[in-house]
């Protein structure tokens, strides 16, 4: 039976993205810098109006999973498509990064694949137009028992908290990897999926995770505070691994009880599309190898880094070639 270093649970989506500007975005009615969901039709406009569109296999955990794949570890990803093109498309992208895509295309004809439009303006910001499409029906019935339990690591998406049948597929995932002797973890996602959820998300990261990885905001809503490092000691006071990051400010790392702050050097970015993403595969493959956590923030960093110089939420860059360049590895 096949062991994976890392497994993740999310939405898959279709990104597909462009080039634009601020005028396009007043025009169209597209709020900045935010990811906002939409219905089917409003999806279709959108995707219309894109002049130069690039088109990838997305989702913020799915993005983590293969840069975590890049970079060698053995990965899996589950998450629901449709069979259609986008949803062929996307189980057929997946497998050919080498990710072990467990779930087959959703024959039911009614609910489209997910996808997300993203418009990149000059300043590197990103406007997420996102239609969850199948993606919201995923439940523990698509969590295979042989894949979670023989995960090293589990990583969940926290936008899946907005369904029921996600929080119940979460839960027992974490239980099946963590019974199993592996360490589950969650990406808080959004401060606002956090507002919706608090109550749920509090739970799972004190009863079932071994980690959690979210940004200044999301752990501030968390714990209904404006003090960063309120939040921060709240949240180490549920888990045994927090992640902090910090935008440019670097990132907090605590592993039972020991602070380590890590610094970036600052980047004017292209497209910030992935950045934390790709954070989470640099930090996740160092926990993997047993590395310091000073060395996965600074590996989480350098992912991070790279993805902003770019169009795209996946790097371009040999990041294992960087991390040996560094002194890391």
């Amino acid at each position: 039976m096949k062991t994976y270093d890392l497994v993740g649970i999310g939405n898959a989506v279709v990104d597909v993205i462009t080039q634009t500007d601020d005028s396009f975005l007043d025009l169209m009615g597209i709020e900045k810098g935010i990811m906002q969901l939409i219905e089917k039709e409003r999806g279709e406009e959108l995707y219309m109006a894109m002049d130069d569109r690039v088109q990838t296999p997305g989702g913020s955990v799915a993005n983590t999973i293969a840069g975590a794949g890049a970079l060698g570890l053995q990965t899996a990803f589950i998450g629901r498509v449709s069979d259609d093109a986008l949803g062929r498309f996307y189980a057929s992208a997946m497998a050919d990064h080498g990710i072990d895509f467990v779930n087959p295309p959703v024959a039911d004809g009614k609910t489209p694949t997910s996808r997300s439009m993203i418009f990149v303006t000059p300043d590197g910001e990103r406007s997420m137009n996102t239609y969850l499409g199948i993606s919201t029906g995923l439940s523990y019935a698509d969590v295979p028992h042989q894949v979670a339990g023989n995960a090293k690591m589990m990583f969940l998406e926290g936008y899946l908290f907005d369904q029921d049948a996600g929080k119940t597929a979460f839960r027992e995932a974490a239980r099946a990897t963590t019974a199993a002797g592996g360490m589950a973890g969650i990406a808080i996602s959004d401060p606002f999926c956090v507002e919706r959820h608090r109550a749920d998300f509090l739970a799972l990261i004190q009863n079932d995770l071994g980690f959690v990885i979210g940004n200044e905001a999301e752990l501030k809503s968390l714990f209904e505070t404006d003090d960063f490092e309120t939040a921060l000691s709240k949240t180490a006071d549920i888990c045994p691994i927090v992640v902090a990051t910090r935008s440019g400010d670097g990132v907090s790392l605590i592993k039972d009880g020991t602070r380590v702050d890590v610094g970036v050097d600052a980047v004017t970015p292209v497209d910030a599309t992935g950045a934390g993403d790709q954070f989470a595969a640099g930090f996740l493959f160092g926990m993997a190898n047993g590395c310091a956590l000073e060395v996965c923030g600074r590996m989480g960093n350098l992912c991070a880094g790279e993805v902003i110089s770019h169009i795209g939420p996946r790097p371009q860059k040999d990041m294992l070639a960087v991390f040996k360049s560094e002194g890391l590895i």
